[in-house]
């Protein structure tokens, strides 16, 4: 899909979430482009970079970019029952509240609970183990 990207910013390989349009977006004549193309909360990867450029009031080079943008594959932590490359699955969060150097994997930022998402890589076991127990896989989602 295509959207708009600070001209400082726009490099193929880029990884970035998107939050949200700022107040200053509601009125530009770019936002369709821009900001309504993607979704809140997700993740997404620059695949290629154009040539063209506009004004921007946000971006700190006053300018942005043209980009081509897919949303990014994500690591995550999943039961090892379930992680077989290939296969799809509705992720969900464990039931944990606690503090770990593993959290940001089981609650990994761009998605959400209920995600179909596809395993496209199993990367093995992580590094540390569950405070909880839970045997867990490290993957890679799309």
């Amino acid at each position: 899909m295509i959207t708009l990207i600070g001209k400082t910013l726009a490099e193929e390989g880029l990884k970035f979430m998107h939050y949200g349009a700022s107040a200053e977006c509601e009125a530009c004549r770019f936002k369709s482009t821009c900001i309504d193309s993607l979704e809140e909360g997700r993740m997404y990867v620059v695949t290629e970079v154009k040539d063209t450029e506009h004004p921007c009031l946000i971006h700190d080079s006053g300018k942005v970019k043209v980009v081509e943008v897919e949303r990014a594959d994500i690591e995550a932590l999943v039961d090892t029952k379930k992680a077989f490359e290939g296969s799809m699955l509705t992720f969900e969060f464990p039931e944990c509240d606690k503090e770990c150097t593993m959290r940001e994997l089981c609650f990994p930022e761009g998605l959400y609970e209920g995600d179909k998402c596809k395993i496209i890589k199993s990367l093995g076991k992580p590094a540390n183990e569950c405070i909880n127990g839970l045997k867990l896989s490290l993957v890679l989602l799309k």
